[in-house]
């Protein structure tokens, strides 16, 4: 018996550190190769052009609507609302600007482009650089992708890693496979901010896995968006001028402000 303790007590230590290592090689192998895979994508993926139904929801109101949609890093994003007549709503971000055409009114807004004047106009209350990376099935910040992340975690199948921002945030990436299934992002007092899910992977040209569908929920706000690419268009070439709104001879300009934001152009729902 005193062998048999002797030698439990001689082999202890080495299972111990068997189990160490095992346990830091999955959570190496978790906490790089869906990074990995992600950095890859960033770099492959630089726009989209695609007829999408978008379907919103917040309180007591509850609509969907077809769309066009145009987005192209770092920061362009233009949306096309249809009705049946035709084009209801279309709305244009380049960079910090946006442009707002209601073609039954003939009216041309513009200012600056926030995250408040695309949810007014677009449901998604984000800036445009935020918006675009949403919309292309990325990673909030290509920057963040350069750092190992803070932890990696399991949620069901979802294999979660956490990332640090300098305002203090975290965004969590979940995985399954090679696949981005969630996007999740907390304040530094721990508050969700905004909770992304993917799904409808479909392969792109023989060459490139794309989600086609995405959900986008925004607590605070108390709403959810949610896209269906019908026939996603990715990296096709779009002329800059997709992305700038001009006015007709007889088109009424207007800026944008606190006032327009209160008194919306009309559009479906």
């Amino acid at each position: 018996m005193w062998r048999a303790a002797a030698a439990m007590l001689i082999i202890a230590p080495h299972l111990y550190a068997c189990a160490q290592q095992q346990s830091s090689a999955q959570k190496i192998a978790l906490a790089s190769t869906p990074a990995h895979v992600l950095k890859d994508l960033d770099d492959q993926v630089d726009s989209l052009q695609t007829p999408a139904v978008m379907e919103y929801t917040a309180p007591g109101r509850h609509f969907k609507a077809r769309e066009q949609l145009v987005v192209r890093r770092p920061a362009s994003l233009r949306v096309e609302a249809m009705s049946p007549l035709g084009v209801a709503l279309v709305v244009a971000a380049d960079g910090g600007q946006v442009a707002v055409f209601d073609p039954g009114k003939n009216t041309l807004m513009r200012g600056p482009a926030t995250a408040a004047t695309l949810d007014r106009f677009a449901r998604i209350p984000m800036t445009p650089q935020r918006a675009v990376r949403l919309l292309l099935g990325l990673a909030p910040d290509s920057a963040m992708l350069a750092f190992s992340p803070i932890a990696a975690n399991s949620e069901g199948e979802l294999n979660v890693l956490s990332f640090s921002q300098p305002t203090g945030a975290v965004d969590d990436l979940g995985f399954i496979g090679g696949h981005l299934m969630l996007v999740r992002e907390r304040s530094a007092a721990g508050q969700l901010l905004y909770e992304i899910h993917y799904s409808d992977y479909r392969n792109i040209g023989g060459v490139l896995d794309f989600p086609c569908q995405v959900e986008a929920s925004f607590p605070t706000a108390g709403t959810t968006v949610k896209f269906r690419y019908e026939h996603p268009n990715v990296d096709g070439e779009i002329p800059d001028a997709t992305f700038v709104l001009s006015p007709g001879p007889s088109t009424k300009l207007m800026e944008l402000s606190l006032w327009s934001l209160h008194t919306r152009a009309a559009a479906p729902g």
